[in-house]
């Protein structure tokens, strides 16, 4: 802002006006001095510096929840979700694919439950997915590990274990693994039926079905930039409805990480928690992301259905 000129001072003034005038101008010079000795009392300085400290975590905090313009938490890593569906109108996606009456959807959205698998089902789940991403991972951020085609991030590439390992795979895996993980799916395949009013039978257990291990290491190849917006029906046609089953904590085991359904100026956020799953229809009504996870590792499983018989794929059997 450009200084202001001053007015000339008028010649006639009252002696009253100019002790008045000084009197003002002493206080003036006397304020940063006192603001300075006030600054000096130790228990004063403390407060202040505390003061700042806080109002720098709460604009750390605020950039942070603000994050891909957030502004609504659909189920917080704290509370235990019984259930809630949120229904959405269907894109024109499924259009241009075949139609399965009573399975392809007419009813779309997408829902968030904390009751079908438990955390310590989560918890064994998760082991699965740690002993087979011990035998691999990959050089960046993302790792994946495919029982259903064998498919294991190694560094920069992937592998088939089953036929890379071999006969290994017995002393990593057991049968139990296996049965733990056809039950999990079933649970889940329940939900997404009773949730959109469709028969479980209708729908096919599809690839890509993977766990996933994400952690704060630099991209190396276009697999590991997970963080990209997609609709999975446009990325994988197979898709009809999609799930997620976490098997880790946001805030205690990873920072960021959060699953964002992207809309215009209100995107929607789901914490991951540990046995929560999130389902929803697999079309451009639900465009999505995954923020960058900052520190720790989050996992979880992706488990995706179709509509198409012929897309079907089985669970996976010990080898």
């Amino acid at each position: 802002m450009a200084p202001q000129r001053r007015a000339a001072t008028k010649a006639a003034e009252g002696n009253g006006a100019a002790e008045r005038r000084n009197r003002s101008s002493t206080k003036k010079d006397r304020a940063p001095w006192e603001v300075q000795r006030l600054w000096q009392r130790p228990w004063l300085r403390t407060a202040g510096l505390g003061a700042g400290v806080v109002l720098t975590a709460l604009l750390l905090w605020s950039s942070l929840g603000a994050e891909d313009g957030v502004s609504e938490v659909l189920a917080r890593r704290g509370e235990v979700v019984a259930g809630r569906f949120i229904e959405v109108p269907c894109s024109e996606d499924y259009d241009s694919h075949r139609r399965f009456e009573g399975c392809t959807p007419r009813k779309c959205g997408r829902g968030v439950t904390d009751v079908v698998i438990t955390r310590e089902e989560a918890e064994q789940i998760r082991s699965i997915a740690e002993k087979g991403l011990s035998l691999g991972g990959s050089d960046g951020g993302a790792s994946i590990l495919d029982l259903h085609s064998g498919a294991l991030s190694v560094g920069k590439h992937f592998v088939n274990l089953y036929r890379y390992f071999g006969d290994k795979i017995q002393n990593i895996f057991s049968e139990e693994d296996f049965q733990l993980y056809r039950e999990v799916r079933q649970k889940v395949q329940l939900t997404i039926a009773e949730a959109f009013g469709i028969s479980a039978s209708s729908l096919h257990l599809t690839k890509p079905t993977f766990f996933s291990r994400i952690n704060s290491t630099e991209a190396r190849t276009a697999h590991d930039e997970y963080w990209h917006a997609h609709v999975d029906k446009v990325t994988y046609g197979s898709f009809d409805y999609t799930s997620l089953l976490y098997l880790s904590d946001y805030l205690e085991d990873f920072g960021g990480g959060r699953f964002v359904f992207m809309e215009e100026g209100a995107n929607k956020t789901v914490e991951p928690r540990a046995g929560r799953v999130s389902f929803f229809t697999s079309g451009s009504e639900n465009l999505h992301r995954v923020e960058k996870v900052h520190w720790g590792t989050r996992y979880a499983i992706t488990i995706a259905f179709s509509c198409n018989p012929d897309h079907g794929i089985e669970d996976p059997a010990f080898p």
